[in-house]
């Protein structure tokens, strides 16, 4: 069952990524483009994600369990840090210069795009990156 509900989630997710045309790089780097020919439609995508999000999310705070019985996991750390904002940074660079971001990857892979498949393989090199620097870190 837990194996379905992320399936069936991952799909509501995409679906939605593509119907808000995010993950369409064009429409991503116009919204970016503030003294260009800037896009506000993403923004009303965002605002109206937030609006939505806020009642699970104030919902799932007051839980211990998810609805499917697992333990809630639910960040808990509230201030701000190098490793966040140097993250944050790289993130917010990486989604300017290329108008795509991981979920909206995701979605559109399968269109066999070699600059995704390009964007996919930087991002998992990454990722590969920043688990081996994470090891080496003292906790």
């Amino acid at each position: 069952m837990l194996k379905l509900t992320a399936f069936i989630a991952g799909l509501l997710f995409g679906f939605g990524l593509l119907l808000a045309g995010m993950a369409n790089p064009g429409k991503v780097l116009a919204f970016l483009d503030l003294a260009g020919a800037w896009d506000p439609s993403l923004a009303l995508v965002m605002i109206g994600a937030i609006g939505v999000a806020i009642g699970p999310l104030t919902w799932a705070r007051r839980q211990s369990r998810s609805v499917l019985g697992s333990p809630m996991q639910l960040p808990v750390k509230r201030e701000l840090d190098p490793r966040l904002i140097g993250g944050s940074l790289v993130f917010g660079i990486g989604w300017g210069i290329a108008g795509i971001c991981p979920g909206p990857a995701v979605a559109i892979l399968l269109t066999g795009h070699w600059q995704i498949i390009v964007f996919m393989l930087a991002m998992l090199a990454g990722m590969l990156l920043f688990t081996a620097l994470e090891t080496r870190r003292p906790h």
